[in-house]
C-alpha cells in the first residue's frame, strides 16, 4: 500500500480547468437504473438508507453524516424520502464533483488488488473474468504489451494513466 501511495503522490495528473456540468447518456442510464432498483413500490421516491446504498454502489464513498446532510438538502418536503427529480439533481452534482485523478487511481486499485503498484497478466485476467469477458491469455497479454512502456511485462500507474488519457473518460 505504501508503494502505491508514494507512486500516487509522485504521479501528477494535469487538472482539467473546466468542471463537467452534464452527465453522459451512460451515467444517466446508470442513475435511473439504480433508482428504479430501489423504488420497489414505484412511488417515485427513495429513503435515506436507499440513497446511501445507491451512492456506494455507484462508487461514492459516503458516511452516514453526509447522507443525512444530503437528505436534509434534497428532501424538500421533509417526508424522509427523496423524489426522483431531486435524486437526479443530487446525482448530477455528485457525478460532476468527481475528481478525474481520484477516479483513475480508484480504477487502478481495482486491478492492483495486492497494492504492488503493478497490473500483471494474472490480475488483468481476474478482473476480465469478473466482468464476464472471455479473452484469451494472448489477448490480455497483447493489451499489456501495447502499453508496457518500461518493458517489465506489467502495467504501472504511469502506464495506466497513459491508457486513461487516450480514452474519452479522462
Amino acid at each position: 500500500m505504501a508503494s502505491f501511495k508514494k507512486q500516487q503522490q509522485k504521479t501528477q495528473v494535469p487538472q482539467k480547468k473546466k468542471v463537467k456540468s452534464e452527465l453522459t447518456d451512460d451515467q444517466k442510464q446508470e442513475i435511473k437504473e439504480a433508482f428504479d432498483l430501489f423504488d420497489t413500490d414505484r412511488s417515485g421516491a427513495i429513503d435515506c438508507h436507499e440513497i446511501k446504498v445507491i451512492l456506494r454502489a455507484l462508487g461514492f464513498e459516503v458516511k452516514k453524516q453526509e447522507v443525512q446532510a444530503l437528505m436534509k438538502e434534497y428532501d424538500r418536503d421533509e417526508t424522509g424520502r427523496i423524489e426522483y427529480s431531486d435524486y437526479i439533481e443530487l446525482m448530477t452534482r455528485k457525478y460532476c464533483e468527481r475528481d478525474p485523478q481520484d477516479e483513475i487511481f480508484r480504477a487502478f486499485k481495482l486491478f492492483d488488488d495486492d497494492n504492488s503498484g503493478k497490473i500483471t497478466l494474472r490480475k488483468l485476467k481476474k478482473v476480465s473474468k469478473e466482468l464476464g469477458e472471455t479473452l484469451s491469455d494472448q489477448e490480455l497479454q497483447a493489451m499489456i504489451d501495447e502499453f508496457d512502456k518500461d518493458g517489465d511485462g506489467q502495467i504501472n500507474i504511469d502506464e495506466f494513466l497513459s491508457i486513461m488519457k487516450q480514452t474519452t473518460i479522462y
